[in-house]
């Protein structure tokens, strides 16, 4: 390792070796590695998110690695785990059953149709594998110490990483940026949709102590009185966050907030239609409102420099097009924020947070 990093001149060109950032560094040597989750079944409105991870790989060649929130934690180690392409040649296959369910749903279809149900099967099925899947790599590299990072994809995809820390993790937090709640049952006949991710945490993973939804605005009244009922989600709305600035309050002020009601430990899983339209214009599921980029980093970092530690994260719904770049540079360099301030929390003290 140290031989190639002292050959690796980070002010230099970026170098397209089909890693993440370009970085020398194998998982067997970096203490983070990043896996890839090139899937996107479910997605409801705009698809094409499976092919986030390529176009961020792309895309992050271009950024400079100096950060003042987590100065040369790059060091340490950024790794690129072996994408597994069948997830992708499998995404495919099963979206065209899903998009004629979606459409069947659409037009008044009836969900006990015959023909519908067993596509919704064959789905549910595929995505099940998929988790699996994802479970399996995360594993792999948690049992071998090291931080693990998922690039989606659509947001079903990190399930599997977090039923691994579960199993790692007595009691966690997750501090979920989105526009969406995520707390839909089975949408669309979907059990592990896109639209399910947080209901299915919630049903399934109680070591998930609390999910701090943080910039939500687009949600069914079933979520909101699921949020509202449950101990275990907290909801900071983006709508609330803009009257709290309106009034006075600092931002600085409304992340303390948001991050004393998270425990010590901390996943972080980031959908990038939790930020302003104008950062992710080809996202699936695009909304008006949401957090500036500097706003969300913010955030992020005060759940480092409050003591906690992040013990993983993901960075989902970045849908790329040729024509349209913006959504990519975004999720790449949400994802090189993300690294860095894991790595730079990994030193935190938490005992003092649990909660």
């Amino acid at each position: 390792m140290e031989t190639s990093l002292q050959l690796f001149d980070p002010d230099g060109v970026g170098v397209d070796n089909g890693t993440y950032f370009g970085l020398p560094f194998t998982p067997d040597d970096a203490e983070l590695v990043l896996i890839s989750a090139p899937w996107d079944v479910t997605v409801s409105y705009g698809a094409g998110t499976s092919y986030g991870p390529d176009a961020i790989i792309e895309a992050s060649t271009q950024l400079d690695f100096y950060d003042p929130l987590s100065p040369d934690a790059w060091r340490r180690g950024i790794a690129t785990a072996d994408v597994d392409y069948t997830l992708q040649e499998e995404s495919q296959r099963l979206r065209a059953d899903a998009v004629k369910v979606i459409r069947h749903l659409e037009q008044g279809g009836s969900p006990t149709d015959e023909s519908i149900e067993r596509k919704v099967r064959r789905v549910n099925e595929g995505c099940a594998a998929m988790n699996a899947n994802i479970y399996g790599q995360a594993c792999r590299w948690l049992d071998k110490g090291k931080i693990v990072g998922l690039v989606g994809g659509d947001h079903s995809t990190p399930y599997g990483v977090l039923r691994a820390l579960a199993e790692r993790h007595d009691r966690f937090g997750i501090l979920h940026i989105d526009a969406h709640r995520d707390l839909r049952e089975a949408y669309e006949g979907f059990e592990f949709s896109h639209a399910s991710i947080m209901y299915n945490v919630l049903r399934d993973i109680p070591q998930a102590a609390k999910i701090v939804q943080a910039a939500v605005r687009d949600y069914s009244s079933g979520e909101l009185e699921l949020a509202t009922a449950s101990d275990r989600v907290e909801s900071f709305e983006d709508l609330a966050l803009a009257a709290a600035e309106f009034r006075g309050e600092t931002w600085d002020e409304q992340c303390r907030k948001v991050v004393e009601t998270l425990p010590g430990e901390v996943y972080v899983s980031f959908d990038i239609d939790g930020l302003s339209f104008e950062n992710c214009p080809r996202t699936g599921t695009p909304v008006s409102g949401g957090l500036s980029f500097n706003k969300a980093m913010w955030l992020v970092d005060a759940v480092v420099r409050s003591g906690r530690r992040i013990i993983g994260f993901d960075v989902v719904e970045v849908a790329p097009a040729p024509e349209e770049r913006t959504d990519a540079i975004t999720g790449a360099r949400v994802l090189w924020k993300l690294c860095g301030l894991a790595l730079k929390s990994a030193a935190n003290k938490n005992e003092n947070h649990k909660k």
